[in-house]
């Protein structure tokens, strides 16, 4: 044996096998317990979700006018909840056992109520998810579904991922290759999650002010229908968002009432999903009287370009003996990276113009990235990055927002640790930012909502002062109540905005 075989350990020996260099060493991987059959690529079932609930519905009809065999996962609830901490490990964050209770719920449902065998099961079914990285669980998802499917009765069960910084430029793992991963498949799936966000922002800005309460939940169903049938029929896009035009026409509003209107954001999913897992905030801040601001997902699209832009631009600054001066392979991804932001905005002006969305810009990351890295270094990719600081600065430098709230679940790092520890620094510097910092466990809903509405008092309070210094015109025009109406000005407020657009 040689000298450097004999210094190491019995234990690194075995993991190396110096003396069989044949035997490379491979990355581990969680097999089932015993070989399993399963079905061919055509015919499994693919599960997908984590969105909005009008989104995952939508990603659902696009992607099923490629192959029928896609399934949305219903939203997650309580219950989902308890089932991901009963069979997920301890100490997870809450998205974590939402998501992953979801499914075993799920699959517990095909088994007691649609009569299907676990191995049918295990066989038919497999679940794509998006997979990521940096301080974060979420690098862990596959983990964590592996292990709570393993110990609720569904060893072997099925999971690929989606690198979510990797776009169209996905690795495939032959061992799970069940999904085609094509260009064609990104396109759908980046018009339907754009169609959703554009859809959901505008349910956002008229369901505080409609006067017939559902009546615009019932418009945005309406539109999800006639833009699923588009997607199914592969007819134009933008033709059947103008026909939602006649559908939100039709929905009354009194756009003259001055609420507050909340900047959310934080935490991506925590943030982001409609349900039980952030304690129903959104609807819980129309309900007292508040218009949100949500953060769409073509947010997190754009940092995620802006982030590749960065790596590539401190790639080329760095000094490298005999190296080329010019790197024609950073050179193309800095090009595609720019055709494919490009290709999202013209998509999105489209669609958004089409069904009546006007006043709404996607954020400028650049713009961003200088407000943020005053305070918090650019080379942090956990979490959102800067972009919570940088969102608080920018909310107050231009009047976006009476009061913004930062949500996330309870203990995550990014969130938690490192960007409320900066924010603190950030208020102090600008006194008039009100924000809230505020934390999920899927539990103590009591308290939350409690904080919520003392940070909310002031937020209204800055509505009606803003609103109430105005000289009203004693003949309003009905244009002010068409949601076609969008003026831009630096009022925050709704009320405030379309007051101020008649005397400008």
């Amino acid at each position: 044996m040689n000298s450097k075989c004999s210094a190491m350990s019995m234990i690194e020996k075995d993991a190396t096998q110096c003396n069989a260099p044949e035997n490379k060493i491979t990355q581990w991987r969680e097999t089932p317990t015993k070989k399993i059959l399963y079905a061919p690529k055509e015919e499994t079932m693919i599960l997908l979700g984590g969105l909005t609930n009008l989104q995952d519905k939508l990603i659902e009809t696009a992607l099923c006018s490629l192959s029928p065999n896609f399934i949305a996962l219903p939203n997650p609830n309580l219950e989902s909840f308890q089932k991901g901490k009963a069979f997920g490990n301890r100490g997870q964050c809450n998205p974590t056992y939402f998501t992953v209770g979801n499914l075993v719920k799920y699959l517990q449902e095909l088994r007691d109520k649609q009569g299907l065998t676990t191995e049918e099961i295990v066989k038919k079914y497999a679940l794509v998810t998006v997979g990521g990285c940096g301080p974060c669980r979420f690098g862990m998802y596959i983990t964590e579904y592996k292990k709570a499917l393993r110990d609720a009765g569904f060893d072997g069960f099925r999971i690929t991922s989606i690198a979510q910084n990797k776009g169209i430029f996905q690795e495939s793992d032959k061992e799970e290759d069940i999904l085609d991963l094509s260009p064609k498949f990104f396109i759908i799936l980046l018009k339907a999650i754009i169609i959703g966000d554009i859809i959901n922002l505008l349910g956002y800005k008229m369901r505080p002010y409609e006067i017939e309460a559902g009546s615009v939940d019932k418009a945005m169903e309406a539109c999800r229908v006639i833009v699923s049938k588009a997607f199914e029929q592969k007819t134009n896009l933008p033709k059947a968002l103008w026909d939602c035009r006649k559908v939100l026409k039709k929905v009354k509003l009194n756009r003259l009432q001055p609420k507050a209107k909340i900047l959310v954001m934080g935490e991506f999913w925590a943030a982001m999903t409609e349900g039980d897992g952030n304690y129903n905030l959104h609807r819980f801040l129309e309900a007292e009287g508040a218009e949100c601001t949500p953060q769409p997902i073509i947010n997190r699209l754009m940092l995620t370009f802006w982030e590749a832009e960065y790596k590539l631009k401190k790639i080329e600054t760095l000094a490298v003996e005999n190296g080329k001066k010019i790197d024609f392979s950073n050179v193309k991804s800095r090009l595609l990276i720019k055709m494919a932001k490009i290709a999202v905005k013209i998509h999105f002006g489209i669609y958004a113009k089409a069904i009546g969305l006007y006043n709404y810009e996607i954020p400028n990351m650049k713009k961003l990235a200088t407000l943020g890295e005053q305070y918090y270094t650019l080379d942090c990719e956990g979490g959102e990055g800067h972009l919570e600081v940088a969102h608080l600065i920018e909310s107050v430098k231009d009047n976006l927002s009476h009061l913004t709230i930062s949500i996330k679940p309870f203990g995550c790092m990014p969130s938690s640790a490192v960007s409320d520890g900066v924010q603190s620094l950030v208020t102090s510097h600008y006194p008039s930012a009100n924000f809230l910092s505020i934390e999920t466990s899927g539990e103590g809903a009591a308290n939350f909502y409690s904080r919520v509405q003392m940070a909310l008092f002031k937020a209204k309070q800055a509505a009606i002062e803003e609103y109430e210094i105005l000289n009203i015109p004693r003949n309003i025009p009905q244009k002010v109540h068409n949601y076609l109406y969008q003026p831009h000005n630096k009022k925050t407020g709704t009320a405030a905005q379309l007051i101020a657009s008649l005397r400008d």
